[in-house]
């Protein structure tokens, strides 16, 4: 297990990381660049029979974590700083290696969300030149939520990428779907394509193919995935890779290769554990069409307050004045909807007024503030839509881990935070689900 840290030279650990070389061996490692899409593959990898424990950051050394096949930790480093986001992604794979992985993944949005200022690229990078390799590939493919790339660009459903609802994204809109283009960008390497026609002939074919392409220098391959079996086919070429940079559905096929190395044991029960009581509440940040739909559909049977920016100076005044509200609602025991969720030209006239990144981070504050009040006056089960929201609330909560439960809609389990209080949390990806997600959530742990 030595030689693990021998090969990563830029990975400096600490003493007390280093003791962790001494216990048992985890076989995937991984880092996602925002806390829903960390759900998302950890939902894929326990389907797939890895006992799987998502932490929120990186966990001190001597956090004692239940025995698992995979660990991912989630980040909350989509749109920060590129420098930002390599240094905490950095610290993640340190922590990994520590708890000797066998290959790294690095999870990113199945919209590829990202700038042209990164990090995406930035932090594929960093990653490529700690652990020493040559190449990697990149792949956001996920055909079960309609992302699939076709000779390098990305589309939603049948639309590109830029011709989507993502174009208005009020962060990271991508008005781009060429991912060669985009990557090239953001990445000092070079970056090429490995086209469908070579990754539907086949895993020894891919294989083959990436390998010809290291030898001519290129870091980063953008790969075509179509339909699933792509997915298990890149999955079954990068056996040998110690990095892979994709969504979640590029983590289909990995599973597999460890329990053909017999490294893995059977599929396994994705109930939650034991019972959960209190009362419910939906917490809605994201714009997105999908939470859109979701938020009118909700809104029509249930008590819903509207979160409104605009209303006070201060987060905390808009919070209480939601929780006002609701009193009567949350007092009966119902569910409550509370959302920001609105049109893009309101997301524009907000941003005129406010700016940017200060409307942004005062909803964020907002729904935390919300979160833990909710908590204190006994809601047990949350659903929070919207990535940097999810973020928001978890770090409110104080969430360190999550072990992950029976799946929702692809891409979206319902989870349980690892703490002596009792709390279930569904964290939604933005774009994720059908009309009546939030409706069949709750069914589903009542």
């Amino acid at each position: 297990m030595l030689m693990v840290v021998a090969c990563v030279p830029s990975i400096n650990l600490s003493l007390a990381l280093a003791l962790h070389l001494l216990t048992m061996t985890v076989l995937l490692g991984c880092i996602a660049d925002d806390f829903t899409g960390a759900t998302d593959l950890a939902n894929t990898l326990v389907r797939d029979g890895m006992r799987t424990v998502q932490t929120i950051g990186v966990p001190s050394a001597d956090t004692d974590l239940p025995e698992c096949d995979a660990l991912v930790v989630a980040l909350k480093s989509r749109t920060i700083p590129a420098v930002e986001a390599v240094a905490q992604s950095l610290a993640a794979l340190e922590w990994l290696l520590a708890r000797g992985v066998r290959q790294v993944f690095f999870k990113i949005c199945s919209t590829f969300d990202s700038t042209d200022a990164g990090n995406i690229g930035q932090v594929a990078d960093a990653l490529l030149d700690a652990l020493g390799e040559e190449i990697a590939v990149v792949c956001p493919a996920y055909p079960a939520n309609r992302r699939t790339v076709y000779q390098g660009y990305l589309f939603v459903g049948d639309a590109l990428l830029s011709d989507s609802p993502m174009r208005d994204h009020p962060l990271t809109p991508m008005t781009d779907a060429n991912l060669i283009r985009i990557l090239g960008r953001q990445s000092r390497y070079p970056v090429s394509l490995l086209p469908w026609s070579i990754v539907s002939a086949g895993a020894p074919a891919t294989e083959e193919a990436l390998a010809s392409l290291a030898a001519q220098g290129v870091r980063h391959v953008v790969a075509d995935a179509v339909r699933d079996e792509d997915l298990f086919t890149l999955g079954a070429a990068c056996r040998k890779m110690r990095l892979l940079t994709g969504g979640a559905g590029l983590a289909l096929g990995l599973p597999e290769n460890f329990r053909r190395a017999g490294l893995l044991s059977d599929r396994m029960d994705t109930e939650l554990p034991g019972h959960v009581g209190g009362s419910a509440a939906v917490l809605a940040g994201s714009c997105s069409e999908a939470t859109r739909a979701q938020v009118a559909e909700m809104a029509s049977r249930h008590t819903s307050v509207l979160i409104d920016p605009l209303a006070a100076d201060t987060a905390t005044a808009i919070a209480n004045a939601a929780l006002s509200k609701a009193n009567g609602a949350l007092a009966r025991g119902e569910t409550v909807l509370f959302y920001s969720s609105v049109e893009p030209a309101t997301v524009a006239a907000i941003q005129s007024r406010l700016g940017l990144t200060p409307s942004a981070a005062l909803v964020e504050e907002t729904f935390a503030e919300l979160a833990k009040a909710l908590v204190a006056q006994g809601v047990r089960r949350l659903v929070v839509a919207g990535g940097e929201t999810s973020g928001a609330v978890v770090a409110a909560l104080g969430v360190q881990a999550l072990t992950i439960g029976p799946q929702i809609d692809p891409g979206v389990p319902w989870t349980r935070v690892l703490g002596p209080k009792p709390l279930l949390l569904a964290l939604k990806s933005g774009n994720f689900g059908g009309p009546d997600f939030f409706s069949r959530a709750l069914a589903m742990v009542q």
